[in-house]
């Protein structure tokens, strides 16, 4: 029993299991079936115990209070006490079993999560913002497993009506009609506040998940923040923000506070009426004073399943409301061609063509994309890199029939949002690869790193925070850049590499990068000179497509939008000496 979720902890849900929430609610069950089965007999068993003591105390009353039946009262005692003591050990096991079923939902959900963001890998940032991840991860993985709870309890509160209402038919047919049809009017009176609950807990839901994404943006960028004095307006920002949600929380509270009140208010006005009925009828000797206990034992005991299936009603409720955040996420899609992706790609080093633009990356060549529209270069980056659906082909093969796994070994995509895990600066380089100090510090020189490595204490052995906070905007991109060329990919393509720099670092990216990269295949999307000089190849592009193509002297003689651009981007530097020389003439008085 303890080695089935170890086999079959890691299985995914199916395209049917995300297909609505209650259906990915059940996938959550029928992945545990044993023990989910064990759950529903220990509810069952559990339920039908605590409708035994009022049975053997009507026993007690009708033998054992006789005159001269002592030993009868002694002995319904005992088994009153033997009852109590199995239930006991029942309502242990029952406990136990459901904590399991629970966790077991949570863990499960939480790999589906995480194989998901896995699979979706840097397309998750641009389809789902950080805030509803965490939201996802600390609350709707718990909501959703606590309603599971439903199979223990819940299922026993069903069979337990049903007996008690068979043994109510035995006493007096009229009081099994009335708690047959009264238990489920007091459970449908509790349905339109699950309703409207439902309702309010989806707009809490979604809003809870915006602040924490504004929260996250908030720590993320506290060092700019504080640079440039926005912090507290940022502050502010939040601090109203969280304060609309706190008043949207109170109105779910307020609404979800109803359910217990009628959950536990009802049944009790419920057994009074029945109670009232039951000792008329007693008073009247239609049935005797033990059958009135028993009545009374009964109908008490319908309080506990009923308001079980209330709370389980509302556990479900709310739970519905995450599993749709969730499936959500888990129905999302790669952005590539629906086309088997088994192939290796090309067996020679071969060019990247990308139709949609016209940009082509040439075999052994430093390509370089401009774009007046970040947007613009940032697409062909996708394309390339098989993050969006495309007709890019790497040489005669189509990108979206190569295998995933072969395109990430062979090409890779370097931009200033990569993550950056914790550890220390030599692990946070190397990667995945064999971390040899030698090869690490070749790349930290390479991306006009060293200052980074002298800067810190203990060299590569310094410990980098988590998305590399401890580290200001212009060493966390030279890290990343660091790790990319470590990596000496066959393709390497890099969005804007020194777009945080200074123009004296740049130019020394400039050249490491040309010199590093010598022979092999490297595209850049810049609109920096530095590096436009540096490339073999320039496309200009215009409204996404390939407007000109050369070199980059050759656009800034013949195309005027192009030699804009570039200029206003050497304009915009604090330090132009430097940058002479680099080919930009003076523009003619007809451009001007």
């Amino acid at each position: 029993m303890g080695s089935a979720p170890v086999r079959d902890q890691h299985t995914s849900p199916r395209d049917q299991d995300v297909s609505g929430a209650l259906r990915y609610i059940w996938w959550l069950v029928t992945s545990q079936r044993r023990r989910v089965l064990l759950a529903m007999v220990l509810g069952v068993v559990w339920m039908l115990g605590l409708t035994l003591p009022p049975y053997v105390l009507s026993r007690a009353v009708d033998d054992g209070l006789r005159p001269g039946h002592y030993s009868s009262l002694v002995g319904w005692v005992l088994v009153l006490l033997a009852v109590g003591v199995l239930n006991g050990v029942v309502a242990i096991a029952r406990h136990r079993t459901l904590t399991k079923v629970r966790m077991d939902a949570a863990f499960r959900t939480v790999n589906a999560v995480v194989e998901q963001s896995t699979r979706l890998g840097s397309a998750l940032t641009r389809r789902v913002t950080a805030g509803e991840i965490t939201t996802i991860g600390i609350g709707d993985v718990w909501v959703i497993s606590q309603s599971l709870t439903i199979v223990g309890p819940g299922v026993g509160a069903v069979v337990a009506y049903v007996v008690v209402a068979g043994v109510l038919l035995s006493i007096s047919p009229l009081l099994a009609l009335i708690v047959l049809l009264g238990v489920p009017v007091v459970a449908a009176a509790v349905g339109p506040v699950l309703g409207r609950l439902r309702e309010v807990g989806s707009g809490y839901r979604q809003r809870q998940g915006e602040l924490t994404d504004h929260l996250v943006d908030i720590v993320e960028g506290l060092r700019l923040l504080n640079g440039i004095g926005g912090k507290d307006r940022f502050a502010e920002r939040y601090r109203r923000e969280s304060r609309q949600l706190r008043d949207e929380g109170f109105r779910v509270a307020s609404v979800a506070s109803w359910v217990p009140t009628l959950g536990v208010g009802l049944p009790l006005l419920f057994l009074a009426a029945v109670t009232w009925l039951a000792a008329r009828m007693a008073a009247q000797h239609t049935i005797s004073i033990g059958d009135l206990v028993a009545v009374y034992g009964y109908v008490a005991f319908l309080v506990i399943p009923v308001t079980e299936l209330i709370e389980n009603g509302s556990y479900l409720s709310q739970a519905v409301v995450s599993a749709r955040r969730v499936i959500a996420l888990l129905n999302l899609r790669q952005d590539t061609a629906g086309v088997p992706a088994t192939g290796d790609g090309p067996s020679e080093a071969a060019s990247l063509r990308d139709p949609a633009s016209g940009v082509e990356v040439a075999v052994g060549r430093f390509t370089a994309v401009v774009s007046a529209r970040p947007q613009d270069a940032q697409a062909v980056v996708d394309r390339l890199g098989r993050f969006r659906p495309s007709e890019t082909a790497w040489g005669d093969i189509p990108l979206a029939a190569i295998a995933p796994r072969r395109i990430r070994d062979r090409i890779l995509v370097a931009d200033n949002e990569a993550d950056i895990f914790a550890g220390t600066l030599r692990q946070v380089v190397a990667g995945r690869r064999n971390p040899d100090d030698q090869s690490v510090l070749s790349a930290l020189h390479q991306a006009a790193a060293e200052d980074v490595v002298k800067g810190l204490s203990n060299g590569l052995s310094s410990t980098v925070a988590s998305q590399a906070r401890n580290f200001s905007g212009g060493q966390r991109q030279r890290i990343r850049l660091a790790r990319a060329l470590f990596a000496d990919p066959e393709v390497l393509v890099a969005a804007e590499p020194t777009s945080a720099v200074d123009a004296r670092t740049e130019a020394t990216i400039a050249a490491r990068l040309y010199d590093g990269r010598s022979g092999r295949t490297t595209m850049v999307t810049t609109t920096s000179p530095l590096l436009l000089d540096r490339a073999d190849v320039v496309h200009y592009l215009v409204e996404g497509r390939v407007a000109a193509t050369g070199t980059h002297h050759d656009l800034l003689e013949r195309e005027p939008g192009y030699r804009r651009l570039v200029s206003r981007g050497l304009e915009d530097e604090h330090d132009p000496g430097p940058q002479r020389g680099i080919g930009i003439p003076p523009a003619p008085s007809t451009a001007r």
